[in-house]
């Protein structure tokens, strides 16, 4: 049975057959380690999405997989918004375009300097 785990943003595999990982190695987002008999990899919402395409996630990862996810969503409803306002008071002398405030607030929320709550309201 695979043991999955988490230790910071990097995701390790244990344990995996053959077809599994056969599958996950086809992604090319994560690498084989020799001296550990595990597979590493950057745990981002593509490789968590495609893992839970084919395993039940661990409760620990799944709630990191819809943490990234929820963020996701509010870059997206930002990146669409018409009329954004300001997550904060940005340090530059001029008004900013609405596609400037945009950016700035999108790499707030994808840095994880601004919680996603911050887009809703």
């Amino acid at each position: 049975m695979m043991k999955m785990g988490l230790k910071g943003n990097t995701l390790i595999i244990a344990e995996a057959d053959n077809v599994q990982f056969t599958i996950i190695k086809s992604w090319g987002k994560m690498k084989w380690d020799k001296k550990t008999q595990r597979l590493t990899g950057i745990a981002d919402l593509e490789l968590l999405d495609k893992l839970s395409a084919i395993v039940k996630l661990p409760p620990k990862v799944a709630a990191y997989r819809q943490k990234l996810q929820t963020v996701a969503d509010a870059v997206d409803r930002e990146r669409m918004n018409e009329h954004p306002a300001p997550f904060y008071k940005y340090p530059v002398k001029m008004p900013l375009y609405d596609h400037q405030t945009r950016g700035a607030n999108m790499a707030l929320l994808t840095f994880g300097w601004i919680g996603p709550e911050a887009a809703n309201g």
